[in-house]
């Protein structure tokens, strides 16, 4: 499944799905995007959608922004993990689904090289090879929801992990504990955040990263859910950094983690 930051073509009125139309990062076309709003309050669980404008400032990002193309399949799950009344078992199930689809998606924007190998019938074979050196960077604790699909395909890939909570007084993104491979400054990050909100964890993760020696442009942010202001944030502070997502939207599904580790 490729990964683009361009408008789909336009379809005619008679289709079936308009809303595989809607894109959120582009920003070369002249027309207006339409964003996705729900019709029920922040908080309450979105049921119930329509497509209104959204203004070009906040999709001006750049490519740094790259959306999973948008299917049926894509957009059964989004839906399902954002409804109130879905169980928690298909909760669970939908949002792994989600996670290994953009985490599939994420491997392909890691660097590879060409190669040749023989066939079991003796044929010669031009293929591509995944270089070496790439590792997962975790931020607890939703982000380690993402790790069981990362680890599926990349058995033997290293995690490391972040744990950044709001200090109670400053109500700050503060940093408690970082663990990562002892040579991370040399490989390219898989950076996992489920939820990207205000953009204010990753920007901190991202600061941790960059103390410990890895350049931005070697960070690839994997998430299931932005809000415009999340993305923004986070590319307006590090313009080199690579956000891949399934979608921007106003009203991030912030129950993730609660819901996933059935501890709402």
């Amino acid at each position: 499944m490729p990964c683009h930051n361009q408008q789909l073509n336009n379809v005619s009125s008679g289709q079936e799905h308009p809303m595989k139309q809607v894109r959120f990062a582009n920003n070369s076309s002249s027309s207006v995007p339409a964003v996705l709003t729900s019709s029920a309050e922040p908080g309450d669980g979105v049921t119930t959608q329509q497509s209104v404008p959204v203004s070009h400032d906040h999709l001006n990002l750049g490519p740094q922004l790259k959306l999973l193309p948008l299917n049926d399949q894509v957009r059964e799950l989004q839906t399902i993990i954002r409804d109130k009344t879905t169980s928690r078992g298909d909760f669970v199930f939908c949002a792994d689904r989600l996670i290994r689809l953009v985490v599939e998606e994420g491997l392909n924007q890691l660097p590879f090289s060409e190669c040749t190998v023989t066939t079991p019938t003796g044929y010669k074979y031009e293929g591509v090879r995944f270089e070496r050196g790439n590792c997962g960077v975790s931020i607890m604790r939703s982000g380690e929801a993402m790790e069981q699909g990362l680890r599926d395909c990349c058995r033997s890939i290293r995690i490391g992990k972040i744990l950044i909570q709001s200090d109670e007084e400053t109500q700050k993104a503060k940093v408690y504990y970082a663990k990562f491979p002892p040579d991370v400054y040399r490989r390219k990050v898989l950076l996992m955040y489920p939820i990207l909100s205000t953009g204010n964890t990753v920007i901190e993760a991202v600061r941790v990263l960059i103390e410990h020696g890895v350049q931005p442009r070697h960070i690839i942010l994997l998430s299931l859910f932005s809000t415009p202001h999340g993305a923004k944030s986070i590319i307006q502070e590090f313009p080199e950094i690579t956000i891949l997502t399934t979608e921007v939207h106003p009203v991030a599904p912030t129950h993730f983690g609660q819901r996933y580790f059935g501890t709402d």
